[in-house]
């Protein structure tokens, strides 16, 4: 048995998927399984994914789900298989590789470090020493939401979005067992959901922002700018829901 399943959602990625990225990783980290959700693909997804389970049938499965859920069910579908598997350790990662696959083995060493922590996120914090690239504008943009987010969850957060995460078995049970509500904020629904069940303290202390030390843009994202105002429309009904 693995000791860390990821969880990869997937939704039209055959032009950018880097199966070779993912079989390097998974040659080197025998401790690791990727457990690939192809959210309804209309292209050639899944033919990329059966692939690369059959070049690496013991670390690579796949999950199809045959319509178009979204992200946040698509993570959960795979979170609830990943926790039936018993990983102590599940997480999901996002296919484009944006941020690279061996920050998770960084992210893991946190839970190492610090036994208290129950859940690690990737901080996509630019900084010196580190090569974080993203446009001008997308960086605006995240840094506006990343406060509002910050603002609603009352927690010094500094990036809720980054698709990199990584959760002890038993944290990862409670968060995700219940449907998300939002089909673009289930992150920010991931920090609310263990504030409301452990407490804020808990949150202070046993969540930690890993900042990665590579996080790069890659062209072709499924979200875009022009998703702004539905994310805002989401944003303010997860707010009215809240107070």
């Amino acid at each position: 048995m693995q000791e860390v399943i990821l969880v990869v959602p997937c939704y039209n990625e055959a032009e950018r998927f880097d199966s070779g990225g993912f079989a390097d990783f998974l040659a080197e980290q025998a401790s690791y399984a990727l457990l690939f959700v192809d959210d309804g693909s209309s292209d050639r997804t899944p033919e990329r994914l059966e692939a690369l389970r059959k070049r690496q049938p013991g670390q690579v499965s796949v999950l199809r789900l045959e319509a178009n859920s979204g992200k946040g069910e698509a993570v959960r579908r795979g979170m609830q298989t990943a926790l039936a598997a018993g990983a102590p350790f599940t997480g999901f990662w996002d296919a484009d590789l944006a941020t690279p696959l061996c920050a998770a083995v960084a992210m893991r060493r946190e839970f190492e470090r610090r036994p208290e922590l129950d859940f690690v996120t990737g901080c996509r914090l630019r900084r010196l020493g580190a090569d974080i690239r993203r446009s001008p504008l997308r960086h605006l943009v995240g840094r506006v939401f990343a406060t509002a987010a910050s603002l609603h969850l009352k927690l010094p957060v500094y990036d809720t979005q980054c698709g990199a995460k990584l959760f002890r078995r038993e944290t990862a049970e409670a968060l995700f067992a219940e449907p998300f509500t939002t089909r673009w904020l289930f992150d920010v629904e991931l920090f609310d959901r263990y504030q409301r069940r452990y407490g804020r303290d808990a949150a202070m202390r046993r969540i930690c922002e890993h900042p990665l030390a590579v996080w790069h843009d890659v062209p072709g994202s499924t979200l875009r700018l022009r998703t702004a105002p539905r994310i805002l429309l989401e944003f303010l009904r997860l707010r009215r829901r809240c107070l």
